[in-house]
């Protein structure tokens, strides 16, 4: 008997999976991943292109290289590797959390504000619009009720005469 079951788990299961494939979410996800990988190049060129020259103004040409030393003190080789000391690389975070901001502004502004807009004017007017049929169904209801008011005072005339 249980060897009849596993066969129906599995299929149950498989056929959980494939639905679960093609609901539109998961195509929608996937599409938004690979957009969002391409838009993430885009937020860091213009992070490191940008921002950064225009902080190196005040400073050093790039963000990474802005750091404090915990213990101090840092002293680094040749090819940039901490040999003496603890370094804080503020920099780097700020560089991440400046990615971070214009990636959000971007997708905010461009995508999530106006898709608000149009969920907020398509609602007004499938509220509107039911407004409407409930009005018109409402004097249909009042035309139905005269009529057969009318339709019981004929019959009540009628039937006495």
């Amino acid at each position: 008997m249980s060897e009849e079951k596993v066969p129906e788990e599995k299929q149950s299961v498989i056929e959980g999976f494939k639905a679960f494939l093609m609901r539109g979410n998961v195509i929608d996800l996937a599409v938004a991943v690979v957009i969002g990988a391409a838009f993430t190049a885009v937020v860091n060129s213009i992070v490191k292109g940008l921002i950064n020259p225009i902080v190196g103004a005040f400073g050093t040409k790039d963000l990474e290289k802005y750091r404090s030393c915990l213990k101090a003190p840092c002293e680094t080789n040749a090819a940039g590797e901490v040999v003496h000391g603890i370094p804080i690389l503020w920099g780097t975070v700020l560089s991440a959390v400046l990615t971070f901001l214009i990636t959000a502004a971007v997708v905010y502004f461009l995508m999530v504000l106006p898709m608000s807009r149009y969920l907020a004017r398509k609602a007004a007017r499938e509220a509107k619009a039911e407004e409407e049929q409930a009005a018109v169904e409402a004097a249909e209801i009042i035309l139905l009720r005269e009529i057969r008011d009318e339709l019981v005072a004929q019959r009540g005339s009628g039937s006495s005469a």
